[in-house]
């Protein structure tokens, strides 16, 4: 059952067991989202281990505002800026004797804004030259190796100033002084969580903020996506960014980077308001006005200021955007009874209770400040992930079964056609064995056939053996053309006039003629995929019927054959066959018949132009008391068959 289904069901209850039914959903949703407020406290209020207790220094000597006490870490100073005169912390650790072959160190698992640490009066530690503890959002812990020229046995003194410059107030957690093989762990654990895990986490979003940003590029018309992705965008740009420390031109853009939050909270808005159904107004564009204010004020503004507006701004932004999206995710998840409102819901829950500690933590309710509302983002962006991937396999479940049922149409569309191929195809192969058929009788008959025919004419006349023989040859040679264009030569046409050669160079030998072999381009002719045997046959029997004409009628000493690839005014690639002789010309005329050698010479000048128009090629003729020349220009493209003739 679907979601309208299951509303539609409601719907025709009656009024008061549909309100019955909507109270009983409702309790249900705020249980669940209590015990889950409850489970984050418990894990909020569980600490991460620390070092041996035996190392820790907690008393020091305070001088702030040029006024000394005594304090016990950890303290939360009153001051929101101190840079020129921070806060001083004055105490003492013992290095026990005979400790000198192990490494000690200082650890400070927490600090707001900055720190600079120095033992025996030698700075050891200045954690403003690291960018990522330079964050207040961030936690990142500290530890520096004493050098064992400044340890000394007994008593060690250790001076920390405070470095603050806003927005939140000063902040300085309980330290550590030991072993550094002791101190160590903690450390790396803690750098593991609140360093390494936010990295992957954003990276982990740049990820699905690219995903997210395809998939709005394919689907217009759904903006959610493109709307989550510019917020998971701007989330990488504040995870990845460093905290300005000066006023530069570029510090400003990091300003504006690092303080938007309100923006970055005013997408995600609007990505869980259009998730849920809700369609953008024009009035929507007011939740931006804090984002859009602060980033102004970065940009045209001091630091101070910007810092100042985060408070005013950003955090109340925050929390009004989280406690909308509450409402409105349960609002969603009880309309729509489906699995990804429910997450979506559960995550804002998380949210919100993080950033309530965050806060209580920033108003010093607390004893600590460990900031978690940016580590639960990554619970939003699980829950969106999961959202998302449970709306794409319910889509692909339904796919599949469209999938299924058009496979079995098709199925069944395919058995027939089929059926309907295998008789096309026994036609198919029936008219072109009847086509191929057809071929080989004309071939036979215009060749073999007649050279036979001769044959019998000669022995029935007595006319001597010497013809008999000449029309055998004959009758064989035309054989063997037959039979050579039955060969695949793959299109190259260069294949059959190699074997044509052979055959002239013999025919020409008795006569005293000589055969020029001319390749005017170095590969003679081009390829023509769509070459046919029949084709073969009708180019090489013309250039048999011009060697013939000219050993026969021409009287000629030298036979030249030319072969060239030339290029057309559209840049297109096309084979040119010149076949000249020396000898005596003929007048040819108008009618494109010979005026001169007869009747059998002007039959053999129109086959010749027959054979060039059915393989869509053009014979030009030129004859003079210098000799004669024909020349085939081969076409750009063979036509599929003969009935291309002219």
């Amino acid at each position: 059952m679907n979601d309208h289904d299951e509303d539609a069901t409601a719907e025709q209850l009656p009024a008061r067991e549909r309100r019955r039914l909507q109270s009983s959903r409702l309790v249900q949703y705020l249980l669940l989202q209590a015990v889950i407020a409850g489970a984050s406290v418990l894990a909020l209020l569980q600490s991460l281990p620390g070092p041996p207790a035996q190392y820790r220094v907690t008393a020091f000597n305070l001088t702030e505002a040029r006024v000394e006490r005594a304090v016990t870490l950890p303290y939360f100073s009153p001051l929101r800026n101190a840079m020129n005169d921070p806060p001083r912390f004055s105490g003492q650790f013992v290095h026990p004797a005979g400790e000198a072959a192990r490494a000690w160190s200082v650890f400070l698992p927490r600090f707001t804004n900055g720190v600079e640490v120095t033992v025996n009066n030698v700075v050891i530690l200045d954690s403003r030259r690291d960018p990522a503890a330079n964050r207040p959002d961030r936690n990142t812990p500290e530890i520096a190796v004493i050098p064992a020229s400044v340890l000394r046995d007994g008593d060690n003194a250790i001076a920390i100033r405070l470095f603050i410059w806003g927005p939140i107030t000063g902040f300085l957690d309980r330290i550590w002084v030991g072993p550094d093989e002791l101190l160590r762990p903690t450390y790396d654990l803690r750098s593991l969580v609140f360093v390494t895990l936010p990295v992957v986490v954003s990276s982990w979003q740049a990820i699905l903020a690219v995903i997210l940003g395809i998939m709005w590029v394919m689907r217009r018309h759904e903006p959610a996506y493109g709307v989550l992705a510019a917020a998971m965008a701007v989330g990488v740009a504040q995870a990845f960014l460093q905290t300005p420390m000066g006023e530069t031109p570029l510090s400003r853009l990091n300003v504006v980077l690092i303080s938007s939050a309100p923006l970055e909270s005013a997408l995600v808005l609007t990505f869980a308001l259009l998730f849920s159904g809700w369609k953008w107004q024009r009035y929507g564009w007011i939740i931006f006005i804090p984002g859009i204010a602060l980033a102004l004020c970065g940009l045209f503004g001091n630091q101070a200021l910007s810092r100042t507006l985060f408070l005013v701004l950003a955090v109340p932004m925050v929390g009004i955007s989280l406690v909308i999206m509450a409402v409105v995710t349960a609002r969603s998840a009880l309309k729509r009874q489906n699995v990804a409102s429910l997450l979506l819901g559960c995550a804002v829950t998380i949210m919100l209770t993080c950033w309530i500690a965050d806060l209580l933590s920033v108003f010093q309710v607390t004893p600590n400040r460990i900031f978690t509302a940016r580590l639960s983002y990554s619970v939003m962006l699980v829950a969106i992930g999961a959202g998302l991937t449970w709306r794409f396999a319910r889509a692909l479940n339904q796919v599949d079964g469209f999938a299924g049922r058009l496979v079995t149409q098709v199925r069944e569309a395919e058995e027939k056609l089929k059926a309907s191929f295998v008789r096309e195809e026994e036609r198919a192969r029936a008219a072109a064995l009847a086509r191929e058929r057809t071929r080989l009788m004309r071939d036979l008959h215009d060749g073999l056939g007649g050279q036979l025919v001769s044959i019998v004419a000669l022995s029935e006349r007595g006319n001597g053996s010497a013809g008999i023989a000449d029309a055998a040859r004959a009758a064989l040679k035309d054989l063997r053309l037959v039979i050579d264009s039955m060969d695949d030569i793959g299109g190259d046409l260069m294949l059959a006039l190699g074997s044509w050669r052979e055959r002239a160079t013999a025919q020409l030998r008795p006569h005293d003629i000589a055969l020029d072999w001319r390749a005017l381009t170095p590969q003679g002719l081009p390829v023509h995929p769509e070459l046919r045997p029949w084709h073969v046959i009708q180019i090489v029997r013309l250039l048999d019927e011009a060697l013939t004409n000219a050993v026969k009628h021409a009287d000629a000493r030298r036979i030249t054959v030319s072969i060239e690839t030339l290029t057309d005014a559209s840049g297109v690639d096309y084979g040119r066959i010149t076949v000249e002789d020396d000898g005596r010309g003929f007048v040819i005329a108008p009618d494109d018949h010979a005026a001169a050698p007869g009747q059998k010479a002007a039959r053999g000048l129109r086959n010749m132009r027959s054979r060039a128009a059915r393989c869509g090629a053009e014979l030009e003729l030129v004859s003079g008391a210098g000799g004669t020349r024909v020349r085939l220009k081969l076409p750009h493209r063979f036509p599929d068959s003969d009935a291309a003739a002219g």
